[in-house]
């Protein structure tokens, strides 16, 4: 009896918790809760261009207990969900990766890889907006993204066969939207998890659907182009706030998106914010590697274009405290200046200004130790439209800052009201620690009322923490 209890209880079968909830509830909206065998079948059929696959029941059974299928795979899972539930899924929402972390996004090698990465990325940053900001990047990663968009052949053609079809002007209307995400960053910085997350999710709902669409391959090229435009915005924003490693990630799918769009205009642009991240970031010579990169790729580049590359890269150089080669690449950026013809150049390089430049000579022979050819660049760096908040603070804080290294507290304190004046309306990691490193140059000062009265009036707005 006690032999025959024994066998009875090993007859009976051991079934796993489900760990993949995510998974599993994916599959029960979609009606395929009870149906793995027919979810599986929709599967293989739908992944035909991969050659035959046999995937089962027992397939989705390991699945949902912890197996993590090929990125091709889960790709084509999505596009069995997305006909079946009638709305874009993306990869992320599968489960298959933790939603806490930042995958390590590398440089896509094709365009398809691209368009599953942008889709995952924006699907968990929807989630991860108030996450505690990270501070790293991974240097080997942004450098090997410069060198593969650089040298990695182009793309033969970038036409797909989706769900919904893509016209020309649905692509044209998504560059509305992104001067409209630029000006609320140039308002209110970066920083701002709202506006983060009204980006992202529209990023889900409305962009990646089109990139996973049908349009021929002069369609594709402009929506990747107008894709790595948003890609490039939210990068930048999120740089901004502190979040170096999802800016990171950005800028790597926006590269090879604009890599697919034929664009190496706006790729050089986007490897001088890489490098401008780099040098905030202490990545002086990481900074002027990633910035000659973008010079040398943007070859015979409109005069705004090629004045803002070579400002990123005196601003490495000075960070270097390379003082010949910084000079020089100012004196070729303020040359490319004059010559700017508004017609000829790229949108997204309009904002790029004489103020623009000040301020970032301003900085660069400020790192040099050239105070006083420094605040030469003063006033001409306070030549901003009022939408350009952030940057009248960052510049602000900047010139009272070199005037306090150079002696002249009466002129750093006035331009510190200045800039105490402007900083509360603008939400940015960047003018957070501008202004910190304003305040530790004035702190030897503070017997000082007028200093005294300053450091309280940014205590206010800065807290201790």
């Amino acid at each position: 009896m006690t032999f025959g209890s024994h066998a009875n209880s090993e007859a009976q079968p051991v079934v796993r918790p489900v760990t993949n909830r995510a998974f599993d509830a994916l599959l029960s909206e979609a009606g395929y809760g009870n149906a793995h065998a027919a979810f599986a079948r929709q599967l293989n059929h739908a992944g035909r261009p991969y050659g035959t696959w046999r995937y089962d029941a027992a397939s989705v059974y390991w699945w949902l207990r912890g197996r993590r299928p090929a990125d091709h795979v889960q790709a084509t899972m999505t596009d069995v969900l997305n006909r079946r539930l009638g709305r874009p899924v993306a990869a992320a929402e599968l489960g298959f990766t933790a939603a806490h972390t930042p995958a390590n996004i590398t440089y896509p090698a094709s365009a398809a890889h691209a368009i599953e990465s942008a889709a995952q990325l924006w699907a968990m940053l929807t989630k991860q907006v108030d996450s505690q900001a990270n501070r790293t990047i991974d240097r080997g990663v942004a450098l090997q993204a410069a060198f593969a968009w650089r040298y990695d052949r182009p793309d033969k053609s970038v036409s797909r066969t989706g769900r919904q079809p893509v016209t020309a002007a649905e692509v044209q209307s998504l560059y509305a939207l992104a001067d409209h995400f630029t000006d609320l960053d140039r308002r209110h910085g970066g920083g701002s998890p709202r506006t983060r997350a009204l980006m992202a999710d529209f990023l889900v709902r409305q962009v990646a659907p089109m990139l996973h669409g049908t349009y021929t391959d002069a369609v594709g090229r402009e929506l990747m182009r107008a894709a790595a435009t948003l890609s490039g915005q939210l990068a930048f924003m999120c740089y901004d706030a502190g979040d170096h490693a999802i800016a990171q990630h950005h800028v790597t799918i926006a590269l090879r998106l604009a890599k697919a769009a034929d664009d190496r205009l706006y790729g050089a642009h986007l490897l001088a914010n890489l490098a401008t991240q780099a040098v905030f970031l202490g990545h002086a010579q990481d900074a002027a590697r990633l910035a000659e990169a973008a010079i040398d790729s943007a070859d015979r580049a409109p005069a705004a274009v090629r004045a803002r590359l070579y400002t990123t890269a005196a601003s490495a150089y000075g960070r270097l405290g390379e003082k010949s080669a910084c000079q020089t690449a100012l004196a070729r950026a303020e040359r490319a200046l004059d010559r700017v013809n508004p017609q000829a150049s790229p949108r997204w390089v309009a904002y790029f200004s004489p103020a623009h430049y000040a301020g970032t000579a301003l900085k660069c022979l400020s790192d040099l130790r050239l105070y006083a050819h420094a605040l030469r660049y003063a006033s001409a760096a306070n030549g901003l439209a009022d939408r350009n908040a952030r940057t009248l603070a960052l510049h602000s804080a900047l010139i009272a800052m070199t005037h306090a290294r150079a002696g002249n507290i009466d002129a750093a304190c006035h331009w510190g009201r200045a800039a105490a004046r402007q900083v509360p309306d603008v939400q940015s990691a960047r003018v957070e620690r501008r202004v910190g490193d304003l305040i530790a140059t004035l702190n030897p000062h503070q017997a000082l009322p007028e200093v005294n009265s300053l450091l309280h009036a940014f205590g206010t707005t800065f807290p201790p923490k």
